[in-house]
Formats: C-alpha cells, structure tokens, sequence
C-alpha cells in the first residue's frame, strides 16, 4: 500500500471548497509520499483489513471484482482510513512512550521551586 499522488488532479469543481483537499494539493509529491511511508507495517495492515472489510474481501485471483460507488461514499471511505491511519498512529507513540517509560526505574523528584 503506497500513496498515489496522482488522485489530487482528478478532482471536480464541486470539491472546490474542501480545504483539506486544497491543502493536500498545495503539498509536494515527495512530502506526501514520505508521510504515506512513515507508517509502520501495523498500521498498513490493520487500514487495509478494515477497508477490505468494508468493500469485501473476495479473493481478486479467482473473481473479477469491481466495485462501483459515488462520489459521496467514497470520500467517506476515504477519511475513514485516513481518521483511521490518525489514532493508529498516535496510538502507536503512546504505546512506544508507555514501553520507554515502563523501562525507567524511576524518576529522581524535582527540588521544590521558590
């Protein structure tokens, strides 16, 4: 799973006014490309279980699958993963913080302030 830049130039008139959408389109490639990769392999997989869980999961080497939909729906699948991929993430620093903070023994107490 990597992000596809491409999808910003195919974007209506009627999208004018979505100022994430703006902002995404401000941003560099190369900028996008490395927030899309600086997600763990958890994270990739657990966003792709939940959209395939969404969108159904028929195998695609056996069945010729395509999946119609509009516009509408799809920009909510959209900011789902997106949402998604965003607690994940922050999920993931509080657990590494927990972990790094399990393994001090404890902290010296700080001399009181006048």
């Amino acid at each position: 799973m990597s992000f596809n830049p491409d999808f910003l130039h195919n974007i209506s008139e009627e999208q004018d006014d979505n100022t994430l959408m703006e902002y995404l389109q401000r941003q560099q490639p190369e900028t996008l490309a490395y927030i899309a990769q600086s997600a763990s392999p958890e994270i990739k997989q657990i966003i792709n279980n939940n959209v395939m869980g969404i969108v159904g999961m028929l195998p695609s080497e056996e069945f010729n699958i395509q999946i119609t939909t509009d516009r509408e729906n799809l920009a909510n699948l959209l900011a789902s993963a997106m949402m998604t991929g965003y607690f994940l993430s922050q999920m993931e620093q509080r657990r590494d913080l927990e972990v790094a903070l399990s393994n001090v023994d404890s902290i010296p107490p700080q001399p009181p302030k006048n």
